[in-house]
């Protein structure tokens, strides 16, 4: 079995290799190790997967329509896995392109090559920031998504959209992760609880935005590669009926073999916890600088996860004393 996993030298990406790896499968990874946050962290998860046997690099940029056309014309996968993405959510306000670039017409470019090569399996990184402002908890696929407050947001509800698309139209058996403040070693270095890592390492002060009336539901990467690894092993093979019917009887409701999924600990924890978390498992005490919230966040995330119990048999449960725990020692050791 060979998979493609894009953006395989980030976060999530690297995890995901070195479980696919570990059971033996062939996986073939391509990331463009763009500058949103530090290359040298990319290039030290790169370093940890190239010795191994059965990985193969290749350095591309999703938005590269002829490379990415060569690439499924020369390699045959039996699933593609897609998380190479433009993240972040205030980032979105300063560099919009970038998000066009990489999430829609890089999004195309790998759509068009799973649709000619009829690939088995697509899997695709969603996040939770669809939900916007979604007064109702916890939030559900099922939910209406159709007003985001972020161009990352939207980016990827038009991911979802597309995807739909492609496997109505194509027949591609296509599955949606809709991830949730995913975090533990080798995490991204713009994520709120890195920052606050390594602002309380130093003995610098910490930013606590909408005066820390937040909450997140906190994921650790295990269980996100534990889901992803099992959704990856089941796809979508009876058409799922669209849910949104046109009023106008005579528009037939469309069908194709494709799922979403949220990817989430069903324990949302405030910022206040997570911060004490972070000071526990330091031996220090955070200066905190109280900060409004910031254009494009939301005041709390929370997944129902009911639909990949049922259907995967998994929900995430790594406590968040745990997680942090693990992330401060690779912090220490890798810093």
């Amino acid at each position: 079995m060979q998979v493609l996993i894009t953006g395989v030298a980030g976060f999530v990406g690297y995890h995901l290799a070195q479980r696919l790896l570990s059971e033996g499968v062939q996986v073939y990874g391509i990331d463009n190790l763009n500058e949103y946050y530090d290359v040298s962290l990319k290039k030290a998860r790169l370093s940890q997967l190239q010795p191994q046997a059965g990985f193969t690099f290749e350095y591309l940029d999703l938005s590269d329509r002829v490379g990415v056309a060569n690439l499924f014309a020369t390699h045959q996968f039996d699933c593609v896995v897609n998380l190479a993405a433009q993240a972040g959510v205030r980032y979105s306000l300063i560099n919009p392109h970038a998000y066009v670039d990489t999430n829609l017409s890089g999004f195309v470019n790998l759509l068009e090559g799973c649709r000619h090569q009829a690939v088995n399996h697509l899997v695709f990184a969603s996040s939770s920031s669809v939900y916007g402002v979604n007064p109702k908890v916890p939030f559900a696929t099922s939910d209406s998504v159709d007003h985001p407050i972020s161009l990352y947001a939207a980016t990827k509800k038009a991911n979802e959209l597309m995807a739909y698309t492609y496997s109505h139209l194509y027949r591609i058996p296509t599955t949606g992760l809709r991830f949730f403040t995913v975090y533990g070693p080798w995490g991204r270095p713009d994520m709120a609880y890195f920052k606050f890592v390594k602002a309380i390492e130093a003995g610098q002060p910490i930013e606590v935005y909408n005066h820390g009336d937040m909450q997140r539901d906190f994921t650790y990467v295990d269980d996100v590669i534990e889901g992803m690894v099992r959704v990856m092993r089941r796809p979508p093979t009876d058409p799922v009926l669209d849910s949104a019917v046109d009023a106008d009887a005579s528009i037939q409701p469309t069908t194709a073999p494709y799922k979403l999924y949220n990817i989430g600990n069903n324990q949302p924890v405030a910022l206040s916890r997570l911060i004490q978390t972070i000071e526990t498992a330091l031996g220090k005490s955070a200066q905190k600088q109280f900060l409004p919230m910031q254009p494009g966040d939301v005041p709390i995330t929370y997944a129902d996860v009911d639909d990949l119990i049922r259907d995967v048999g998994f929900k995430p449960a790594t406590p968040l004393e745990v997680g942090i725990r693990h992330f401060v020692d690779w912090y220490r050791s890798y810093y």
